[in-house]
């Protein structure tokens, strides 16, 4: 699965290695050392995914993710973080990016997570259209669309992924441990609250009002379902 990638990592030593892995799986990888060249750049040459340490210089990793998601960039992002405290992390998912790897962490684990990711986030998918509708809700799986009562919804890969799952089967609750299976596949290690700064979001994002929501509702004590109508 070739794709263009971009790393933005300030340590020589890491990009090195992650650009020799990454090009071994076929894909054309450009790194740069900085936030702010890593702005520069995913604005000029529009990857297929970034690699983002949030510890950079000039602009931090977190702030590229928000600005770029702010800008409307759906690029897959996958943080590469030395911060090991779950706020942190579901700090990083909050502002828009699809995945998170801590220092220190496998090449080979990084190299997998990078595949899903580019999965999960359509391109190069097929040519027919598959087209699921749960009440107001409207997803273009080959596509990679969403709309919500006609208005179209910018998601990233995870969100989409989330959505989807609970969209193949409209009403049915899924625990947290169900939607980890269905949505981050071979993440095992995914905490469980990294769904639900996934599904904050997707609420967020869908106009949902967590206190009488019309569309991603809670089912307490289980986890979450997509309300059919």
């Amino acid at each position: 699965m070739s794709a263009r990638i971009l790393v933005a990592e300030d340590d020589e030593k890491q990009s090195r290695l992650i650009r020799i892995y990454l090009e071994r799986e076929g894909n054309v990888v450009q790194v740069v050392a900085d936030g702010r060249a890593a702005l520069e750049r995913a604005r000029s040459t529009g990857p297929d995914l970034i690699v983002l340490d949030v510890m950079l210089p000039l602009v931090d990793g977190l702030d590229v993710c928000r600005i770029l998601r702010a800008e409307g960039y759906e690029v897959p992002i996958l943080l590469l973080t030395a911060r090991s405290t779950e706020e942190d992390m579901l700090l990083g998912l909050d502002l828009g990016a699809d995945d998170y790897l801590t220092k220190p962490y496998s090449p080979r684990e990084l190299t997998a997570r990078v595949r899903a990711l580019l999965r999960r986030s359509r391109k190069g998918g097929p040519a027919g259209s598959e087209v699921l509708r749960v009440g107001a809700v409207e997803l273009d799986t080959a596509r990679f669309e969403v709309r919500v009562a006609g208005r179209p919804v910018a998601l990233t890969s995870k969100e989409f992924s989330i959505l989807e799952a609970l969209a193949r089967e409209p009403g049915r609750v899924f625990t947290r441990a169900q939607i980890i299976e269905r949505a981050f596949g071979f993440d095992s290690d995914v905490l469980e609250r990294t769904v639900d700064a996934h599904v904050r979001n997707l609420r967020r994002k869908l106009g949902d009002d967590p206190a009488r929501p019309r569309h991603l509702e809670t089912v307490y004590g289980r986890g979450y379902r997509l309300v059919d109508g």
